[in-house]
């Protein structure tokens, strides 16, 4: 493990012996998109093009008695109006695999047809020369309903006789395992010293991509190919589902991804609505667009993040874990996502819990519910924010009740001995989990924030100091995805890297950037192998047809997985032009060796071939290869990882003031000490930790939906989903340490979800650190201005309630 004191060179030049990997070059992406030359999927016009919107559902739950589009179609501008029978769709399966009594299959229909189960569900599709008579259509829709009482929560879900989201799942229960029941720990938790127990829930909360989601589909008579232009995470599985929801083989759907304005795991699952443009552009031959408008994004696109954790902790005197035992109950809403399933949640807080602390009695029950809400999608993180947030709370509240200094009680349960196998049964690669711990609290301590906090208070003011520790499980393999029982099993990645006759190089990678700079650190990775300038590498992601597989981004999988891909794939290349520069010098292979740009010969000084002069040998002069080499320049690898992954780790430290006038929370300070082993780009590491460090201090402070007693969702816009600007997000100090990966070819771990997996929890503590001094205690986010106030004002509140 060793510290990076900065993020390197900004020019872009080779140093180190022409090292590429762990330099902050500049985003390649960011001349075309920073000055409006990206191109988006509404940015792209096809003749006679089409537009759709969508009849949604106006109750949470009930029976579909009557579609009526006759008006519809009489709208001037309309072209069409069709519902699932009039498509003749499919459903989009969803479903785990055995054992049947742990999980329950359900199926997604792309426009509901007998039942709505969500407020904003899709029932008809309109199609329309422009998107407002588009609008015009879907207002002269009539639908009649027979409305059911909806089911607005986990506790009216699972209440004796519930009403039923879906016959086969009894008490509306989609998941439901139980895990690792270490034999004896109800004897732990009876002879233990101390026992702390947090019962906590986060709100439901949107993605919220600066780019909603959108399509546009066409039918192409030469290729006999439908087009779809989407922005999505996982370009091959939209092109898999397409086709059995259409009826046509895999090759007749070309799905194109161009630039991508964000995802954060809400454009990993396959949406309905895509899917049902598809199928109008499919039966009118002509193109057809649509694009979420903000209102259905908030309301009736994915959400995540709604979960309960009832959750106790065994301590010894010395402050010690001895065992945890949780109950997870998460909101999934009315669906479960492909394909990811609507296990995706409680299984990830099941399996991952204890994270980066030795924990040696464990036993948790994960239940996913259905209720009738906007279905949920995976969201960065994915139950992490949660589950660390209880988790930094049970030591929080360890460390108060016994008496210990917060840091020293976590200092005191960290891993620090790898590999390091948990009483999950998983293997936790070497980080630097106190290493980060250590560095965070002397970073806050040499700033001064003790002797400030202990200032305000004497002052009357409120000032609390918090952290969080966590790892970040990163680069998911076959093996991970297996245990899960999926019915698809994602993990491995492929590549192709191919140099033309001119020596410039072209790549391919199933993994698919929404903002990760894949444009700039796949290239990095490529023109190191290589010896090559950055100029002469180009990617290539996001098109079915130019990339033989992927399974797209999401779980940091991309540089771990995707760009070990990569790199396998140009070092294969790299072994080629290696042979026909030996074929051409009658020498064995190992008697060359890539330089910069070229193939030189060993023990002869100045004997050199350039890659041009090679690749013209490749495919200009085939007549000069030797038998045994085929032409042309390319090559190919396949990557995947076979144990449990990597870890990355961080520690956050957090300082904020909560204002007694207001009840507003304050962040003064926010300390990140990460490990992502080998950074390729520093500076793309920390763009990855800044922005997840918002949406977590987010999902802390500001953002939730809530719904009626009719299910009616209450944030429809950005009157009323409270967002944080720049204003309310500080400036984040970040100091990196470097653990290698030996799993990986690069050394390198995912970075992508870190950031706002420890926010929520080192925010939670500091806020609870600040109110210290009132006897309150806060477990739930967000945390509302009036809760705050509250707790401050808890007398006054006392007094006024008598």
């Amino acid at each position: 493990m060793r510290r990076i004191e900065d993020g390197g060179r900004e020019d872009g030049a080779y140093e180190d012996g022409g090292r590429l990997i762990g330099r902050s070059v500049p985003r390649r992406e960011d001349p075309r998109l920073l000055t409006g030359r990206g191109r988006f999927v509404d940015d792209i016009t096809l003749p006679g093009t089409l537009h759709a919107q969508f009849v949604r559902s106006t109750v949470a739950h009930g029976e579909v008695t009557a579609i009526d589009l006759d008006g519809v179609r009489a709208v001037p501008g309309v072209v069409a109006a069709y519902t699932a029978d009039d498509l003749g769709l499919g459903d989009i399966t969803a479903q785990l695999a055995r054992p049947v009594e742990e999980f329950v299959p359900t199926a997604m229909p792309v426009l509901a047809r007998d039942r709505v189960r969500y407020v904003g569900e899709p029932v008809a599709i309109v199609v329309a020369r422009d998107a407002y008579a588009a609008e015009d259509g879907v207002e002269a829709a009539r639908v009649g309903y027979a409305v059911h009482p909806p089911v607005t929560d986990e506790a009216a879900a699972l209440a004796d006789g519930a009403p039923l989201l879906h016959a086969e799942a009894a008490r509306n229960t989609l998941v439901d395992v139980r895990l690792f029941a270490t034999e004896g720990i109800d004897e732990v938790f009876a002879a233990a010293d101390r026992v702390v127990r947090v019962e906590a829930r986060t709100g439901r909360q949107n993605a919220l991509p600066l780019e909603t989601r959108g399509v546009l589909a066409h039918w192409d008579d030469r290729e006999e190919q439908l087009v779809l232009h989407t922005c999505s995470q996982v370009p091959h599985q939209v092109r898999t589902v397409a086709s059995r929801c259409l009826g046509l083989v895999e090759r007749a759907v070309r799905v194109v991804v161009p630039d991508m304005g964000g995802g954060f795991g809400l454009k990993c699952v396959v949406g309905r609505e895509e899917l049902a443009a598809a199928a109008a552009a499919l039966r009118l031959r002509r193109p057809v667009k649509w694009i979420e408008d903000r209102k259905d994004a908030l309301s009736a696109s994915f959400l995540a993040r709604e979960q309960h954790y009832d959750v106790r902790a065994a301590f010894d005197a010395a402050g010690r874990i001895l065992a945890l035992d949780a109950d997870v109950v998460c909101d999934m809403g009315a669906y479960s996502c492909y394909p990811f399933t609507a296990g995706i949640e409680p299984l990830m807080a099941a399996a991952e819990m204890p994270g980066v602390y030795k924990v040696p009695a464990y036993r948790v029950r994960g239940r996913a519910v259905a209720t009738n809400k906007a279905p949920t999608a995976p969201y960065r993180g994915v139950s992490r924010p949660q589950y660390v947030m209880v988790v930094e709370r049970l030591f929080e509240r360890a460390a108060r009740e016994l008496d210990l200094d917060p840091v020293e009680i976590r200092r005191r349960n960290l891993i620090t001995d790898f590999p390091y196998t948990g009483v999950n049964g998983i293997t936790y690669d070497p980080g630097s989990y106190r290493e980060s711990l250590d560095l965070c609290e002397r970073t806050l301590r040499a700033e001064g924030w003790y002797e400030r906090q202990r200032a305000a208070r004497a002052a009357g003011r409120h000032l609390g100091i918090g952290y969080s520790c966590f790892s970040e499980r990163t680069g998911y393999g076959s093996a991970a995805f297996a245990q899960r029982k999926m019915a698809v099993v994602p993990g491995f990645d492929l590549s192709e890297v191919r140099m033309d006759p001119s020596g410039a190089v072209t790549v391919t990678t199933g993994t698919m950037s929404h903002g990760q700079s894949h444009e700039t650190t796949m290239a990095q990775i490529v023109a190191e192998r290589l010896g090559l300038e950055l100029d002469r590498v180009r990617l290539h992601q996001g098109d079915t047809d130019r990339v033989a597989y992927g399974w797209g981004t999401f779980a940091s999988r991309s540089i771990a997985v995707g760009g070990s891909a990569v790199r396998l794939a140009a070092g294969r290349l790299g072994e080629k032009l290696r042979a026909i520069a030996a074929a051409r010098w009658e020498v064995p292979v190992e008697e060359t060796v890539l330089g910069r740009g070229e193939v030189v010969r060993r023990g002869a000084p100045g004997t050199a071939l350039d890659y041009r002069e090679l690749a013209e040998v490749a495919y200009l002069r085939v007549d000069l290869l030797p038998k045994d080499i085929e032409p042309g320049l390319t090559a190919t690898a396949a990557f995947d990882v076979f144990n449990d992954g990597t870890f990355s780790n961080a520690t956050h430290g957090v300082v904020v003031e909560l204002h007694a006038d207001t009840g507003r929370v304050e962040i003064l300070r926010y300390v990140c000490v990460e490990d992502c082993g080998v950074a390729i780009n520093p500076q793309v590491v920390e763009g990855q930790c800044r922005g997840g460090i918002a949406q977590g201090i987010a999902g802390a402070l500001f953002e939730q939906v809530t719904y009626d007693a009719q299910g009616e969702p209450s944030a429809t816009s950005f009157m009323d989903y409270r967002v944080p600007t720049a204003h309310e997000i500080p400036d984040v100090a970040i100091h990196h340490l470097q653990t290698p990966c030996a799993f990986t070819e690069t050394g390198a771990k995912g970075a992508g979800e870190g950031g706002t997996i420890g926010a929520p929890a080192a925010v939670l503590n500091a806020v609870n650190d600040a109110l210290r001094p009132t006897g309150v205690e806060l477990d739930d986010i967000p945390i509302t201005p009036e809760t705050v106030h509250r707790a401050l004002h808890r007398r006054h509140y006392q007094e006024s309630a008598r």
